[in-house]
């Protein structure tokens, strides 16, 4: 008799876990994955970020105490839209937004932690994005970002971004920065 009652106990107990239709694996399954053909694409554009002015396109958003003594401004916050552009004018043609944040992670030289999501508004790569995370030493002349991810035409990208300084302000803080990717996606 205590063996029937175990049994049962244990056929109420299985039932009530499996209450309501699901079992314990259905929350991933396997796919079956068709092999795509990797693609590259390079671009080339212009970043514009604007501290200055009545319509800043990156602001201050956090700081350390005493992060204005520090010729690196360790600890400033900067959250950005800055424009992309195909020249580096200001006025040339808009192909996208840099929207992120980046902020001063370096004591001794300037260095920037990026977090940019480049989104593209222009020809094939509309409603696409490529993003970058990673360090920008801003005052080497030439900088290598990680391409970490990306969406759209520009799905499960990875590659580099080669940033140059074209101009930079010291006054104002105001910089354009030339931009070469190359993005592998699918």
């Amino acid at each position: 008799m205590g063996k029937l009652v175990v049994v049962f106990m244990l056929f109420f107990l299985t039932k009530a876990m499996n209450f309501g239709g699901s079992s314990a694996d259905e929350w991933h399954k396997s796919i079956e994955v068709v092999k795509e053909e990797e693609k590259a694409t390079e671009l080339h554009f212009y970043f514009h970020d604007t501290v200055s002015g009545k319509q800043p396109s990156a602001v201050r958003v956090a700081q350390a105490a005493d992060s204005d003594k520090s010729p690196t401004f360790f600890g400033v916050v900067m959250m950005a839209d800055d424009p992309l552009t195909e020249n580096p004018e200001p006025t040339s043609k808009l192909v996208g937004r840099a929207q992120g944040l980046y902020g001063s992670a370096g004591q001794e030289e300037l260095g920037l932690i990026m977090a940019l999501n480049f989104g593209f508004i222009d020809g094939v790569y509309n409603g696409s994005s490529l993003s970058i995370l990673g360090l920008n030493p801003a005052l080497h002349p030439v900088r290598e970002l990680p391409i970490v991810g990306g969406t759209g035409v520009f799905k499960r990208a990875r590659g580099t971004a080669i940033a140059k300084t074209y101009r930079f302000d010291a006054t104002t803080g105001d910089a354009i920065v030339e931009y070469n990717v190359t993005a592998y996606h699918y």
